[in-house]
């Protein structure tokens, strides 16, 4: 059992579920949040109706694009930050 949990810390696997598992958590609510709440005010501000997802040019829509980058940006703020908060970034040791 020692081998295990010390190849598992040596190798990073620990940071790599933590951020996995905690992306997936979140990644409802934030998808939530840029769907109800910022593609509906950016998709005001710049005098559309329908949001973000209605901005096209031509047969390009770039809306649907940029809702998926504010979303992507979004999540990953989040589990960078709490990975940090909760200092789970100490739990992988390196090989020395």
């Amino acid at each position: 059992m020692r081998g295990f949990i010390t190849f598992i810390r040596e190798q990073g696997v620990v940071g790599l579920a933590v951020g996995f598992i905690l992306g997936g958590a979140i990644g409802k609510v934030v998808s939530s949040f840029v769907q109800d709440i910022v593609q509906p005010l950016l998709g005001y501000a710049l005098g559309s109706t329908e949001g973000l997802s209605s901005l096209a040019i031509g047969p390009v829509t770039y809306g649907q694009f940029i809702t998926a980058m504010i979303d992507f940006l979004i999540i990953a703020a989040v589990v960078y930050f709490i990975f940090k908060g909760l200092k789970l970034d100490k739990l992988d040791k390196k090989k020395e």
